[in-house]
């Protein structure tokens, strides 16, 4: 009898269909957001499904070829996002940017990311000159945001996972005009896009030393990606017509901070 079903085993093991081989995630690439929008870029965030892309006041969820998943209206003014633990964190501003009074009415937003549906909104009012920014590390939300001028240096506050304020960090940046607009840590590092002519990226340490500044355009998003490259977002907006949005692939330069894999370029939908 054993030998009866030893055979049998074999043969329902010869017989029976190899298991599936999970499918390997979409490689990145550079893509442009589907679609055209009432106000410009203002951050992006990416799981290994889907790109998500601020407008402002829409917030847009695509695949990784750019093709619209979902979309949603959301109060003005929304800026850089981040993703964590299937949620996604926008930074929100209600009030004055870059006011030296003080006039900002900072929030952070909470969407869920598979169906951008609103779950919460946290107080950040000590985000003085306006949240427009925000990047997470180890649990911990870091907002960054408005500047006025004449200001020699910049500020990132930290705030634990339920939003209780923790910290002002200080970064001896020099003066970048309206402050930072986006943020991420990747590859142990703080990647920070500002406004300007040029545009400036600051790179800091994990505890905020700046390591570097650079004439890098990345203040329409920045976030790094699991193989160690960055998507740095782009976008242009035409009157009549509305505003778009692009993520390029990137790498890290130590001459230029980050730099565009031109070879890599493709246009997404």
């Amino acid at each position: 009898m054993r030998t009866i079903l030893l055979i049998a085993a074999a043969l329902v093991a010869v017989s029976s269909p190899p298991a599936p081989v999970p499918a390997a995630a979409p490689a990145f690439r550079t893509v442009t957001c589907e679609g055209t929008y009432p106000q410009h870029l203002q951050g992006i965030c990416t799981d290994q499904a889907a790109i998500y892309w601020s407008f402002t006041t829409i917030l847009v969820k695509t695949d990784q070829n750019g093709k619209l998943l979902q979309k949603v209206p959301v109060a003005n003014h929304h800026g850089d996002l981040c993703l964590h633990a299937g949620k996604l964190y926008v930074a929100v501003n209600l009030g004055v940017f870059n006011d030296p009074q003080g006039n900002a009415d900072s929030w952070v937003y909470v969407y869920n990311a598979a169906t951008l549906q609103e779950l919460a909104r946290h107080k950040v009012q000590e985000v003085f000159h306006g949240a427009g920014g925000i990047g997470v590390r180890n649990g911990h939300f870091f907002v960054v945001g408005g500047l006025p001028e004449g200001v020699a240096e910049n500020y990132v506050y930290e705030y634990d996972g339920t939003f209780q304020f923790l910290k002002k960090h200080v970064i001896p940046s020099g003066h970048t005009h309206l402050g930072i607009q986006t943020a991420t840590f990747a590859a142990d590092r703080w990647w920070f896009g500002c406004y300007g002519d040029p545009q400036i990226l600051l790179v800091t340490d994990a505890d905020f030393q700046l390591r570097g500044r650079y004439k890098f355009d990345c203040s329409l998003g920045i976030v790094g990606l699991p193989d160690g490259r960055f998507l740095s977002a782009s976008g242009q907006c035409e009157p009549g017509h509305g505003c778009t949005g692009t993520a390029r692939i990137a790498v890290a330069d130590d001459q230029t901070g980050l730099r565009i894999q031109e070879k890599s370029v493709q246009q997404g939908r």
